[in-house]
This record gives C-alpha cells, structure tokens and sequence, in this order.
C-alpha cells in the first residue's frame, strides 16, 4: 500500500511520552520486535495474576489512554499499554504485520512477567482488530474489544461508499480472523458511533464462536468518556474478566 494510502489509515502522535507513566505506580518497559525494533511501553501492575495489553486506535498515543489504563489497574489489572511502531516518537512505520508484531511483542513480554499467570488483550477500535489477529495466532484467556469493526474496507466505506478496494492494501479482516477464535470475548459498543457503525460492532459479535457477551452504550459515539474509560466500561470489563476466570 503506497505511503500517502497509509496517511489516511494511521494518525501517530509522535510527541515523546514521559519514560514512566505519570503519578501512578508503574514502570517503563522496553518491548523488542521479531523485525529488530525497540518500542516503549508503560506497565502497571496489579493486584493479582491478571494482565492485558491495551492496544490503541488509530491516533495518539499510549499517554492519551492514561485513564483506562489507571481504571483497569484500580480495579485489580495489570495493564501494558505500548506505542506502536511510528508513535509517540518510535522507530518505523505502521501497516498491518507491524502493528501485529508489535503486539505480539507485548505479549511475549508480559508472559515472561513474574506473578503474571492469566493473560488477556483489551483493544479499541484499530486496537480490536491488531488483537484480534494476534489473538488468531497466540490466543489469550479473554478477549475484550471496544469497538471494534468487521474489515477496514468495511468502516472506510462507510465514510467513502465508492472506495475501490484496491486502494487499502491493510485489510484487518477481523470478521474473518474471528470466527476461529474459541476464547472468551467481550464486545463494548455504543450505538451513536460516528467512526465504527455499531452495526459492525454487532457482526463482529456475532461471528464469534465461542462465550461472547455484548455490552452496549447507547447514545455513546466513538470517543465519548463514557465508552473511552467510563467506569461502567471498565466495571463491565473487569466482571466479565471475573466471570470466566
């Protein structure tokens, strides 16, 4: 896919994070790709053997999710939230294998993490959908997703009906990769979402073969506080953690 393609897909913030996240207990981490790239990190430890990795949307960065990664950590977590290949200030550029083994990165870094016996992968959005291929190759203890759309061809369409599909060479066929995927899953949606129809949300759900549970957020859109770090979010989550542990 052409460089100025990707422009319209990936939004990086690439203004540098501080080393360690701000007034909280935790620490940096530096995360080591199979393609030879260093990535920073945030890890927050819990109160018990549970640890997701956070895998953000589109744009920004790890510091701008600060407040669902604080949530989840007061009620028990640990939380991993990475950069991206090209975010907050990082070597490369995203594209799909990228962000796919950026991700699996992360998760052989908290596997290899004392204490942590119970992974799981928590992502927005893009995020969905990079744990969701990740989760198609290494699968986790749950998988919680906010969200999250069927293909990237499909929520580009929504906002460009007439866009031939040649031009997205990243397809994040997350409708495709789901239906293999057996492992407990979580669906956080909100019907006003201006970005990823719920619709979508709600296809994804359903193609899921295994324990599923949709929660939904009406009148909530893409970024609204409610469904970005809103305390039902995160006490949804963390029940749902606790029901199929």
């Amino acid at each position: 896919m052409a460089g100025w393609a990707r422009r319209f897909i990936y939004f990086p913030d690439d203004r540098v994070p501080p080393p360690r996240p701000p007034g909280l207990m935790g620490e940096a981490v530096t995360l080591h790709t199979e393609d030879g790239l260093d990535l920073a990190a945030w890890y927050l430890p819990g109160a018990g053997e549970t640890a997701a990795i956070l895998c953000n949307g589109n744009a920004g960065n790890r510091a701008d999710r600060l407040p669902l990664s604080a949530g989840l950590q007061r009620r028990g977590l640990g939380v991993l939230s990475m950069d991206y290949r090209g975010y907050g200030g990082g070597a490369g550029d995203p594209d799909e294998e990228g962000l796919i083994a950026d991700a699996e990165a992360a998760a052989a870094c908290l596997a290899g993490r004392p204490g942590v016996t119970r992974l799981v992968y928590f992502g927005e959005s893009l995020g969905a959908a990079v744990l969701v291929a990740l989760a198609a190759r290494r699968p986790p203890a749950a998988l919680v997703l906010r969200s999250p759309f069927t293909s990237l061809l499909d929520v580009a369409r929504t906002h460009l009906p007439i866009l031939p599909p040649g031009l997205i060479g990243d397809h994040w066929d997350s409708i495709g990769r789901i239906r293999s995927i057996q492992v407990p899953l979580l669906v956080l949606a909100g019907t006003a979402d201006r970005v990823v129809p719920y619709s979508q949300s709600v296809r994804l759900f359903e193609a899921a073969p295994g324990a599923k549970r949709l929660i939904t957020f009406e009148g909530a859109d893409h970024n609204d506080p409610v469904l970005t770090y809103g305390s039902r979010l995160l006490d949804e989550t963390v029940r749902f953690l606790d029901d199929v542990a």
